[in-house]
């Protein structure tokens, strides 16, 4: 019998296609993809959608959303192609020390159907029949030791952990000090310097690449092993 090709699926929560985030992403999914995954990335920032409503549809007994959102837009086909997938790989850059409001937007969309009120022998009960293998990739302007003295990981490790106990599973990858502008002679900052920067990036940002490609592939290799 011929084996189940595995489906990962990477959501770009920032507004830019072709920037840190995305590389990152399209990393992990080449990671994915040596691991034998077909894959799709969805650029979030293209989709007319809001976050969950409250309905409560989801959480009706003998509820048919079967842990799909029950709103119909734009975001609907994602969320049904997600329900389907092996593997989820959502990205972010730090705004404020949190991700875009589009990618949590997201998240409230796409875990609170799986999720639900019930509890038993101690244990959250979801909606899933697998384990189902999940990272976040946070990209960002601020250097990794500062990154910990403000207090980001605490901070955006909450989204990994909720992906942990709605999916069974999460990593966290950060890329820190990131290049963020092609022309940096047009804005105003003084925090950093821009020749350190770009010194930084030459020196890191491949080692950041392969350690995306390497989730993409640690990922989509737990599948089999579950």
């Amino acid at each position: 019998m011929e084996e189940k090709k595995l489906k990962a699926m990477f959501f770009n929560g920032s507004p830019r296609k072709n920037k840190n985030t995305a590389d990152m992403l399209q990393s992990a999914m080449r990671g994915a993809e040596a691991a034998g995954a077909e894959t799709e990335l969805i650029h979030l920032y293209d989709i007319d959608f809001k976050g969950c409503k409250s309905c409560f549809a989801c959480k009706l007994k003998n509820s048919k959303c079967n842990g799909v959102c029950a709103l119909k837009d734009d975001l609907r086909p994602v969320l049904e192609r997600a329900r389907q997938a092996d593997v989820l790989v959502l990205g972010s850059p730090v705004y404020y020390s949190y991700p875009t409001g589009v990618l949590r937007a997201f998240m409230e969309r796409l875990m609170f159907p799986v999720g639900t009120y019930m509890y038993e022998n101690g244990k959250h009960v979801t909606l899933r029949d697998k384990v189902i293998p999940t990272a976040m990739i946070f990209t960002m302007n601020c250097p990794e030791d500062y990154m910990k003295v403000i207090g980001y990981p605490p901070i955006l490790e909450e989204n990994t952990k909720v992906m942990a106990d709605i999916f069974g599973y999460s990593e966290t990858l950060y890329v820190c000090n990131t290049y963020q502008f092609n022309d940096y002679s047009r804005y105003d900052f003084n925090l950093f310097s821009e020749e350190d920067k770009r010194k930084y990036r030459d020196e890191h940002y491949d080692i950041d690449l392969k350690n995306a490609f390497e989730l993409g592939k640690r990922l989509a290799e737990k599948c089999r092993e579950e």
